[in-house]
């Protein structure tokens, strides 16, 4: 028995240094992040953390849907979810009323949405007289209009009445029912509306105004208590719109996930397809001082602040400066 002990103690105390020398994966941060489009524009912390980009780079991401940008902002400075997804404009006026939110990776930097009308209207001047569904007043879908209409000759108020209606999904269904004649929304809703047989009165992107759209943006609070964290978002953030750029299947895989399996498969190609452009998806993603300034000469009129107070590129920077965003691009 003492013999069998001993050879047991033998291969236990070899196999011991064994055992201890295999690698140990640290443990991952946990965080909440939040988002509150079920678009395209979401897709860099979609694919993120369907590729295991979050992972990688040491997060536990949970991404938290919430139904509204206010609602989100209110979770972002609470800290429910510190880090978010988030139009602008959110941000924007968030600070204006007190907080210390800040963007700190670009995102969508264009206005990436449609103005779709009804089957039988197919010019501007047939919409004449007619209605169009927003989300809310004082949204990004509002201003969104707003500017489309006026692009094409309309004037809102005079021509076109602007009608509160909500989801984008009950604006597609009002405009294809007859209750409103058009609507504004973005990939996916807007290829899927087309297919339905409504008209682009408007095609935002083409239009070329630079817009701080769907931003990553924190506190400054929270900067200051965890800027590693922070700084491994941004490069998550940085590392998902190369993976966008480069790699359509994981692109398409990751928009099944999070906007439904059983949207086609051609409404999920356009809808990658429509961010492959360096103006609406800008492969360095600082923040939009240009797309800032947009903002607050159009719905924050009367409002005095400096775009730079509602980011901090620094994360972004210190990246760009090392090189490692170049590398990325041209590893291919």
């Amino acid at each position: 028995m003492n013999y069998v002990k001993r050879i047991v103690l033998a291969v236990f105390t070899v196999a011991l240094p064994i055992i201890s020398s295999a690698p140990v994966h640290a443990q991952l941060t946990k965080i909440n992040v939040g988002y509150s489009a079920i678009s395209g524009d979401a897709l860099p912390a979609w694919i993120a953390k369907d590729a295991g980009i979050f992972e990688r780079n040491g997060l536990d991401v949970q991404l938290v849907f919430f139904t509204g940008g206010t609602t989100a902002v209110m979770a972002l400075v609470s800290a429910d979810t510190p880090i978010a997804q988030l139009a602008g404009p959110a941000v924007l006026n968030s600070v204006m009323a007190g907080s210390d939110g800040a963007i700190i990776a670009g995102g969508v930097t264009s206005l990436n949405y449609y103005l779709l009308s009804r089957p039988e209207i197919k010019t501007p001047e047939q919409l004449k007289g007619g209605s169009v569904a927003i989300s809310r007043f004082g949204s990004s879908s509002d201003f969104i209009a707003r500017y489309a209409l006026s692009k094409i000759g309309l004037t809102p108020g005079k021509d076109v009445t602007i009608v509160q209606i909500g989801s984008t999904t009950a604006r597609v269904d009002s405009a294809l029912a007859g209750r409103v004649q058009a609507t504004v929304v973005q990939p996916p809703a807007s290829i899927i509306a087309q297919k339905r047989g409504m008209n682009i009165l408007a095609d935002l992107p083409k239009l070329g105004l630079v817009y701080q759209h769907t931003s990553a943006a924190t506190t400054r609070k929270y900067i200051r208590a965890h800027p590693d964290i922070v700084r491994r978002y941004v490069k998550s953030q940085v590392e998902a719109v190369h993976r966008i750029y480069t790699d359509k299947e994981a692109s398409i895989r990751a928009l099944a996930r999070f906007i439904g399996r059983s949207v086609e498969r051609d409404v999920l190609e356009k809808t990658w397809e429509n961010l492959l452009s360096e103006a609406v998806l800008p492969r360095k993603q600082y923040p939009s001082i240009e797309g800032i300034k947009t903002i607050l000469s159009t719905e924050l009129k009367g409002k005095v602040a400096k775009p730079e107070d509602f980011v901090d590129s620094s994360f972004i920077k210190a990246l760009d400066d090392s090189g490692y965003i170049d590398g990325l691009y041209k590893k291919r």
